[in-house]
Parts: C-alpha cells; structure tokens; sequence
C-alpha cells in the first residue's frame, strides 16, 4: 500500500514537470515569435493595420538678403508590401509607369537583395519607384485598384529658384547600403544629402518623419485611420538655412568664369561668412531632381572639364606670387629682414643669375615697394637671410619648420574646416620633405627658391587664398570660412565664430596692407586696373601662376576697403596668363557688382570682354564637338 501511494506521488510529479515543459514550451515560442522574430507580430499587425510614412518637408535654403534658393514639391514614390502582391498583371503594370520588363525585374531583383538592401522584409513597406511627378503619379492612381499591394506615397522633391550654386548647394540622392547600415532612421528608396550643403547638414535638412496609422478590414482594404488618428505620429519639418552667400554675387561671378577653369571666392572678413563661392565649371543644380537624374549625372562625370570637382575647396594650386604676402610676414617676424632692409634686382635674382626672372621696377627695393612691384628677387633673398641665420637657428631644418609653422597658422597645409564635405589641405612642406628630396639634410635656400614666390612645391586651395585675404584685412586673424549664416531654432557651432591668431604682430600687417594699397595706386604697382579710388580704397596683389602644362594662371587677391574692410576676395583662372589679364578685373568687376550693386558703363567694356573669352582646353572642346555630331 505505502509502495503505490509512493508511485502516485511520483507519478504526479511527473505529470506536473510534463505540464510545466508544455508550458514554458509555449512561452518561449511566443517570445520566439514576438521579439526574436518580430516579422510575425508584424504580419499579425499588417492584416489589421497599415502604417503609412509621412515623409517631412526638407528644410529650405535662403540666401543672407532672404531670397529663397532652394525649396520642395510636391512629388510621389509608388511603394508596396511584397507579401500582399499575390497577383500581379506584369505587363499592365509597368505599362502604367512607363518601364520595360527589364527595368521591372532588375528593380524587384534589388529589393529583395539583403547586401543592398539589409533591411528588407516581406511583410514591411518596400520602394518601388521615386519622384513620379503629379501626372504620371495621376495616371498611376487611375490604375491602382489593379495593383493589389502597391501604393502612392507622397513626398517632396528638390526645386531651384537659380541655376547656380550646384557644387555648393550639393544634391539629394537615393541613400546606398552604407548609409543604410549607418543610421536606422532611413529605409530603402529614402532620400539623402550626398554632397555640398545637402550632405554638410543632413541631419537638419531631413526632419523627422510622421507615421499614419490606417485600419484594414479583413481583405486588406484600407477602411480609414484607427481611432481617429489618435495613435499617428505628425511629421517634423526640415530646419531653414539661411545662407552666408549673397546670391546676386554668386550668380554674376559665375556669369563671369563661363567658359573658363577656377574660382571665385570671397569672405567678409569680420565673420568669415562667404558671401560667393563660385566654381568654374559648375552645373545647374535642377540637372540632379528627378526621373533624368542618372543620365544627367552620368553627363556630368564623364565631361572632362569635370563640373562635379569643386575647383573653390577642392583645386590645389601654387599660389604664385599672392603668397609674397606670407613670406614678408613671416621674415618681418623672424627679423630676417626689417622695414628698412633694400635688395637690388635687375630683372631677376642676381646670386642665381637672374632666375627667377622679374619685371622691371625700381631697384634696390624695401618690403613695401617690393610688394606693390611683386618683386621675385625680392623675396628670394629674404629666404635666403631667413635660412641661413645660424645665429638663431641650429640648421637649415629648424629654421625651415619654423618657416612652415607660420604658415599652418594663416591656414595653410591642413583644411580650413569650411562646412562643405571633400575639401583639400594643399601642400606646404617641411625640412624632412626636403631632407628625402636631396638626400642630405644640408641643402640650402637656393635650392628651393622658388617656394619664396609661391612656386614650387607650395599648393593652396582657392578658399585658403580667399581666408589668406581675409587675414590680412584683419591684420592678423581669421575666422573659419563658412557657407551658412543660421540655422533655424539651433544655435551656429561656435567654431566658426571664434578667431584664429597667426601669431604674427599686426605692425607687420599693417606693412604688408600698405604694400597692397601701393599695388593699387603707384605707378609701378601691380593692380593699377582696380584702382576704385577716392571711392573705394582697394588693396590688392596679382599672381601670374607657372604652369608647366600650358599656359600660366592668373591669380588676384585683395580686400577693399583698406580700412574697416568689408569684404576680401581670391580669384583664380586657369590657364588665364599674367594676374592683371583676368585675375584684376574680374576682382574689379565683383568689388563694383557688391559695392555698387551694378557694374558702372565705363566698366561695360570688361565685363564684355571677360564674359567673351573662352579658356577651355582643346580635349573639353574636342568632347563637346563629338557630342554635338552624335546629335
């Protein structure tokens, strides 16, 4: 008897552990199904619910004056959930949109590709097609009921008021499977800021999208929102740009470099807010909006003037003999020289028998003059006196790193850190540089003179020219050159209001600012073409730039007024001969479009004749003239 009574007991705890397996059997299958394998809630969810995206508005762009540049329209994407598409009349369908069966099957084969699509499922909202515009969306919309599965989503697109700008304003593009994997607020077929401004502040142009719950009966139709919209998520609105640029002067510095290679840029100096950016050859940014934007940008990369290279932050030149302007700062502060110390030249530097080669002037010169006459001979014996003190420096090597950090403090060798995405360092090099290009860390001042006139080794990018300007306007510090002026309801990153001392004292400024006021108005200057005077006082120094592959560049910078400036500008174009042939009158002309707000019929006659000239290679030429006879 107790032997049974012991075998039920067993018996029933048994039973019991069986019940308690069956149990947390089901429990784990559960938390199986609803959060490790949430696609099956989602499934669940879909058959009663529908949530739509509401996409936000991408947030405008104006310029400083509040002209709108960039703004949105109304566009639709056709979007589907694959586990819905039971049946699907191919041939109608695409009939609808306008696509071949192979552009179909291509699109359908991507989708459902997890490495470039990673978040792909066929229970959740899947893109189709992107930016049909109102009437193909119409059309489409007549046909829907046929397409079980399929829906419309709206959403905005890209719109331009000006046909500028495009390298600085950037584009919006479909977003790749890197920026997928990246950030989970973007799904397959969203939009995203690829280059420029667009790319720079994404995440305040994009917003925050919205979510519309809608109820579905039992055949999967849409009945209407659940409880009366209770449970949707309104969207959020991108945040207004208000743009540093003027967009008058950004769109006539590009009137003027049609046809030509370079950059314009120029920067009020009290802020370091750009006022024009202008890249030679640019593209009208409406090419990159829409159902064209592949074939456009397909035209755009294989042009061998190259449109999408943004030659302002991204082009890297010797600077030529603008950058005298560095090298009397830096030997006025290294006491290599003195306000009073002349140096003869006789069309050249006489210890290397005239090479460089230099123009005539008056001779022996002090810094001043030798600035306004751009004085190569000048500037190689300050080197010279610079780097062969053995009283202050040990070697050559110390005294040049001295020589190359003085320059990384005006903002040259590192990128400025302007809010645009790709911009280049340039190049300026240091003592082991040298030590491994003569093999001994003996050399001398003579054997890389040039770098005394901006040649050689030495490259700048247009935008450091602009901000070397400004510097000089401000007698010694900069601010971070930057394109937006203020983001709505966010405050600006504080980096871009704080100044930037080069170390050099402003009594060496002032030296240097009068050599550039001399280049102006002597005789013997030369930038005698901008002279804007008693009106304007400008101070200016031209650069004519050695190229090796073709013609020389021509190069200008100045600022204007001389004291309490407003405004300091670079120009560079390529292939475009002495500094006083284009560089000193395209400054001349955009000093009186933003002085004056129009250009002076005495001035008639160059603009005309800027506006006219053509400086584009023969292989651009030869390409477009290919392109015309396919036509």
């Amino acid at each position: 008897m107790a032997k049974n009574n012991l075998d039920l007991e067993k018996r029933k705890y048994v039973i019991g552990g069986i019940a308690i397996a069956i149990i947390a059997i089901y429990i784990i299958q559960l938390f199986n199904l609803q959060v490790i394998k949430p696609e099956y809630k989602n499934y669940a969810d879909n058959n009663a619910f529908f949530n739509r995206i509401i996409y936000p508005s991408r947030g405008i762009m104006t310029d400083r004056n509040g002209k709108l540049i960039v703004y949105n329209q109304p566009t639709s994407d056709i979007v589907f959930i694959p586990r819905e598409v039971t049946s699907l009349d191919t041939l109608e369908f695409c009939r609808a949109l306008n696509i071949t069966r192979e552009t179909f099957k291509k699109r359908m084969a991507d989708i459902k590709d997890r490495r470039q699509n990673p978040g792909y499922s066929t229970y959740t909202l899947q893109t189709f097609m992107t930016q049909l515009d109102m009437k193909a969306s119409s059309l489409f919309q007549e046909k829907l009921y046929k397409f079980p599965g399929f829906f419309i989503q709206n959403r905005t697109v890209r719109q331009y008021n000006y046909p500028n700008a495009g390298l600085m304003l950037g584009y919006v593009a479909e977003v790749d499977r890197r920026q997928l994997e990246k950030d989970n607020y973007y799904i397959m077929g969203d939009y995203v800021g690829k280059s420029g401004l667009e790319h720079s502040y994404e995440h305040y142009l994009r917003g925050k999208k919205g979510v519309e719950v809608l109820l579905r009966d039992a055949r999967g139709r849409i009945q209407g929102r659940y409880d009366d919209g209770k449970n949707d998520i309104a969207p959020v609105s991108g945040r207004k740009l208000t743009l540093s640029i003027d967009m008058d002067l950004q769109s006539y510095g590009e009137y003027l470099m049609q046809n030509k290679k370079g950059a314009i840029i120029m920067i009020e100096p009290s802020t370091g807010e750009i006022l024009c950016m202008v890249t030679a050859p640019s593209y009208d940014p409406s090419l990159l909006v829409g159902r064209n934007f592949s074939k456009n940008y397909k035209e755009l990369e294989e042009n061998p003037l190259h449109p999408l290279y943004n030659n302002a932050i991204q082009g890297q030149y010797p600077p030529g003999s603008t950058f005298k302007t560095t090298q009397g700062l830096i030997f006025l502060q290294e006491n290599a020289i003195s306000t009073s110390t002349v140096y003869p030249c006789n069309h050249g530097y006489p210890p290397l028998g005239g090479r460089p080669a230099c123009h005539g002037h008056p001779s022996p010169l002090s810094i001043e003059p030798a600035i306004s006459t751009s004085c190569n001979s000048f500037f190689c014996y300050g080197l010279t006196s610079m780097l062969s003190n053995r009283t202050k420096y040990k070697d050559v090597n110390q005294a040049f790193d001295v020589w190359k950090d003085h320059l990384v403090s005006m903002g040259f060798g590192y990128t400025l850190g302007v809010d645009l995405p790709f911009e280049k360092r340039g190049f300026i090099p240091n003592s082991k540089f040298y030590n491994k290009v003569h093999k001994t860390d003996s050399w001398k001042a003579a054997n890389i003179i040039s770098i005394a006139i901006g040649q050689g080794e030495v490259l700048i990018t247009p935008l450091q020219g602009a901000n070397l300007a400004a510097t000089i306007a401000n007698r010694g510090y900069f601010y971070t050159p930057h394109l937006v002026k203020s983001i709505q309801d966010t405050v600006i990153d504080k980096k871009y209001t704080e100044k930037h001392f080069t170390g050099i004292d402003k009594k060496y400024y002032d030296v240097i600012v009068d050599g550039m006021a001399g280049s102006v108005t002597k005789s013997f200057g030369t930038c005698k073409a901008i002279n804007l005077s008693p009106e304007i006082e400008v101070c200016g120094k031209t650069g004519t730039v050695q190229n090796p592959h073709g013609k020389d560049h021509s190069a200008f910078m100045g600022f204007a007024p001389k004291d309490n400036p407003k405004v300091a500008i670079f120009v560079f174009v390529e292939n475009g001969g002495w500094g006083a042939t284009y560089g000193v009158p395209i400054g001349r002309l955009m000093f009186q479009k933003f002085f004056k707000g129009n250009i002076p019929d005495s001035d008639k006659w160059i603009e005309d004749r800027i506006v006219n000239s053509v400086l584009l290679p023969n292989n651009y030429l030869a390409w477009k003239n290919a392109k015309n006879s396919a036509k």
